[in-house]
C-alpha cells in the first residue's frame, strides 16, 4: 500500500494523540493520495472529524496548517513519491443515477487495482517475510469472524492439503479459542480483520501475544489493533465504491501465503498432496470430466 511522506512520524505518535486526532492521523495515513487531491473539509467530512481537527493535526505533526501538510503529499504525487497512477482521488459513484453496471465496472477497476497494489516489492517483501514465519511455525493458528471468516478458513483449507499443522479456530458453541490453549511460542496465529474490528478477534490476538505466540496479522492499516499486536504485518487496502469494504485484496493475500507456504514444504508438502489427491479420489468428490474413465 501508498505511504504518505509522514507515514512513520504518524505511526510513531499515534498512540499518544486523542481520539479525534487519531482519526484524522489515520485518514492521512490510509489515504494519502486524498490528501494531495481533496480539499481540507471533504478530507475531515471523509474522517467523520471537524475542519479545524485536521488543521490541529497538521500542526502536531510540525505543520503550519493543513495547507502545508496537503501541499507535502500533493509534492510527492508530482514526484511519483505515492506510486500514483492512473485515476486519482475517492471517485464515489451513485448507483441511481448510473445505473448496476457502471458500480459494478467501477468495482472490478477498484479491486484490480488494488490487489495490483499488493505487486509492489515493500507490500512483497512483507508477504515472504510473513511466509517464512508461517513455514517455520510448529503449528499455524488461523482465526478470522464475521467479513474476516473466509480469509482464514481458506488459508487454513490450503494448508491442510499440505500437510496437518493448521488449526482453524472457529469451534461450535463458542469452543473455538481453546485451541489456543495448547499453542506455545513455537506456533504462529494467523489473524485477518478489518475495519470495523471484531472485538474477540482483537483479544484472542492479545491474549496471544501474551503467551508469546507470534502473530501474523493482515489488517487494513498500519494504526490498526492487530498491527500493533503483530510481529508480521500485511496491510491490504478496503476502499469500494460499495457501501461494503473490499475483501478481496485480503483474500488475494491468503491465497499467495497459502502459495508460498506450501512451496517451502518441499518433499514433505508433495506427499500430503498426494495422500490428499488420494483420499478425495477414493471418496469420489469431485465430478469427473464428461467422457473420462470411472
Amino acid at each position: 500500500m501508498d505511504r504518505g511522506p509522514l507515514a512513520e512520524q504518524i505511526i510513531r505518535t499515534f498512540d499518544d494523540m486523542p481520539a479525534q486526532l487519531q482519526a484524522g492521523a489515520r485518514y492521512v495515513l490510509d489515504r494519502p493520495r486524498d490528501v494531495a487531491l481533496l480539499s481540507m473539509r471533504e478530507q475531515a467530512r471523509q474522517a467523520g472529524v471537524q475542519p479545524a481537527t485536521m488543521t490541529r493535526l497538521a500542526k502536531r505533526l510540525g505543520m503550519d496548517g493543513y495547507d502545508e501538510l496537503r501541499e507535502l503529499y500533493a509534492e510527492a504525487v508530482r514526484d511519483g513519491g505515492l506510486g500514483f497512477a492512473g485515476k486519482a482521488g475517492a471517485q464515489v459513484v451513485s448507483q441511481k443515477l448510473k445505473g448496476d453496471k457502471a458500480l459494478a465496472a467501477e468495482m472490478l477497476k477498484s479491486i484490480a487495482t488494488q490487489v495490483g497494489h499488493l505487486a509492489t516489492p515493500a507490500s512483497l517483501e512483507r508477504l515472504v517475510i510473513a511466509a517464512r514465519a508461517l513455514a517455520s511455525a510448529r503449528r499455524i493458528y488461523c482465526l478470522g469472524l464475521r467479513s474476516s471468516h473466509s480469509i482464514a478458513w481458506h488459508l487454513h483449507y490450503v494448508l491442510t492439503l499440505v500437510g496437518d499443522r493448521s488449526v482453524h479456530i472457529d469451534g461450535i458453541g463458542a469452543t473455538g479459542a481453546d485451541a489456543l490453549g495448547r499453542a506455545s511460542g513455537r506456533d504462529v496465529l494467523l489473524v485477518a480483520s478489518v475495519m470495523p474490528y471484531t472485538r474477540l478477534t482483537v483479544e484472542l490476538a492479545d491474549y496471544a501475544a501474551g503467551r508469546g505466540i507470534g502473530i501474523v496479522a493482515i489488517t487494513d492499516s498500519e494504526v490498526a489493533p492487530l498491527a500493533q499486536l503483530a510481529h508480521h504485518v500485511i496491510v491490504v487496502p478496503t476502499e469500494s465504491p460499495s457501501f461494503f469494504h473490499a475483501m478481496s485484496p485480503a483474500f488475494a493475500v491468503a491465497e499467495v501465503l497459502g502459495a508460498l507456504v506450501a512451496g517451502r514444504g518441499g518433499e514433505d508438502a508433495l506427499a500430503a498432496l498426494r495422500h490428499s489427491d488420494g483420499h478425495l479420489a477414493a471418496l469420489n468428490t469431485h465430478l469427473k470430466p464428461r467422457g473420462s474413465k470411472k
